[in-house]
């Protein structure tokens, strides 16, 4: 039996400007590395001005390093899928040109296998009223971009959100992948509760709600769509009656959006993919970033992590030394 500790692959996408193509697979359990570049050209070690020349047929990619025992490989594409326009050959948003179009790069039959077959589905799912054109290719060399361009995100933070606001791709995602909801089924599924707190934008009583005291150790989920948010392991007892955490599980599991409400100025934390409310986020927490994510027990499910694997969270057992 192998050492999961030992497995590596690689996935390479092209999903228009790479600067936004990592922070989707950071952070994940089992990605080891996220490398911005470029690949399908016909010239070496090009430079950033070349490959947006559209003179070399290289297009920005993103090269990820994981473990398939781990994260596994259908799980990459199903998050790929979520960061692009797939209908558009011509580039990416306001990106147009060669260098911003889309494609999968497979480095094995497996992988072309999984990525024809969640190309197909993506197609018969009726998401768009247009063809999926994003190519399915055989990987080919691929060069490291320059260090400007590693981790953009995390390095120019304020000029990333805009560019990524202001390219389109945001408003984009959110419209066809942030949600979409079935409302009536949502009425029938949540407590009233849950569905005033998360569709509603509500608050539940301190102290009287089903996690500000409980010590379980797992993660919680979106009550909504089941998306991860938060691990036990960051949770702690702030005195305020409700869920308390330093971090989420990653950061682009949530968005932030100012909160007006009440006569106050706050920060309201959303999940990235329901669109549900959770909580608020406070800068008196006691973590190395001191944020306190104050959070709606209405909002959450509770995974054990003796069930991570069997619910679809297997990825996650790791925190737990599983």
């Amino acid at each position: 039996m192998s050492n999961p500790s030992e497995v590596k692959q690689l996935a390479t996408f092209a999903g228009g400007c790479f600067w936004c193509m990592v922070s989707p697979f950071e952070e994940l359990p089992g990605i080891l590395n996220v490398v911005s570049g470029y690949t399908g050209g016909h010239v070496e070690n090009p430079t950033y001005e070349q490959v947006c020349s559209d003179t070399t047929g290289h297009y920005e990619a993103v090269q990820i390093t994981y473990n398939p025992e781990i994260f596994p490989y259908q799980k990459l594409l199903d998050l790929f899928w979520q960061q692009i326009d797939p209908t558009d050959a011509g580039g990416q948003f306001h990106d147009r040109g060669d260098s911003y179009r889309t494609a999968i790069f497979y480095h094995n039959e497996e992988q072309r296998e999984l990525a024809e077959a969640s190309k197909q589905k993506l197609a018969e799912s009726g998401r768009f009223d247009k063809p999926i054109v994003t190519p399915i290719l055989p990987a080919a060399p691929f060069y490291a971009a320059e260090e400007y361009h590693q981790g953009y995100h995390k390095k120019n933070p304020a000029h990333y959100k805009r560019y990524r606001k202001g390219s389109g791709r945001q408003d984009f995602i959110e419209m066809h992948w942030s949600g979409q909801v079935d409302e009536d089924e949502l009425r029938q599924r949540l407590t009233p509760i849950q569905y005033k707190v998360t569709r509603q934008n509500g608050t539940e009583p301190a102290f009287a709600n089903e996690f500000w005291n409980y010590h379980g150790e797992g993660i919680y989920v979106d009550i909504v769509s089941g998306e991860p948010l938060f691990s036990s392991k960051d949770k702690y007892d702030s005195g305020c009656g409700w869920p308390s955490f330093t971090r989420p599980l990653r950061d682009y599991n949530v968005k932030e959006k100012t909160d007006l409400s009440h006569f106050m100025v706050r920060t309201e934390v959303r999940s990235a993919e329901a669109d549900s409310h959770l909580g608020h986020v406070f800068n008196d927490g006691p973590g190395e970033n001191g944020l306190r994510y104050c959070i709606n027990s209405a909002a959450l499910r509770f995974v054990p992590k003796e069930e991570l694997e069997e619910q679809g969270y297997g990825e996650y057992r790791h925190l737990f030394n599983f």
